[in-house]
């Protein structure tokens, strides 16, 4: 898609990352060039902030986005230990075990489908999801976006009564 044809809140790739426009701005036409188009967008996953310049009739690629609402049936973890050195000395396992614990969520779509390779996320949407589902045990739905390959959970709230 043409730069000048980008707008406001819409999706754009900037250094191979999916991002969403949150500013634009389009200089004068100069002496010897086209008008200049300055994006500003965060990563749809990572939050972090891009920026690029083109020429207007520079053509930039646009990720296909998808945002799908699952309903919440668990949040399993998987326990991780790495770095065996030296699996046979027993007094150096303390000092050389790494355990992380990765959650995932099992969700399953309005057709009955179950999808279970959505990792927990760390931070606030990952608090939300666990306290509406463990600690206040309410029915909940999560909103998954997925572009190029990658998915993330961005939206945790309480299903709707008799959903």
């Amino acid at each position: 898609m043409q730069c000048s044809a980008l707008r406001k809140n819409g999706f754009v790739v900037i250094k191979n990352r999916p991002c969403k426009i949150v500013d634009m701005s389009t200089s004068k036409t100069g002496k010897h060039g086209h008008a200049k188009v300055h994006l500003v967008a965060l990563d749809i996953f990572t939050g972090k902030k891009l920026e690029e310049l083109c020429p207007s009739t520079h053509n930039m690629d646009v990720p296909n986005v998808t945002r799908r609402e699952y309903q919440l049936v668990s949040i399993f973890f998987f326990r991780i230990y790495t770095k065996f050195d030296n699996p046979w000395d027993m007094s150096l396992i303390s000092r050389q075990l790494d355990i992380a614990d990765d959650g995932f969520l099992s969700l399953m779509s309005d057709d009955g489908e179950t999808k279970d390779d959505v990792k927990l996320p760390d931070g606030e949407i990952g608090e939300k999801i666990n306290r509406l589902f463990t600690t206040e045990e309410k029915d909940t739905n999560v909103v998954i976006l997925t572009a190029m390959g990658e998915q993330a959970a961005v939206e945790a709230k309480e299903a709707p009564r008799g959903a």
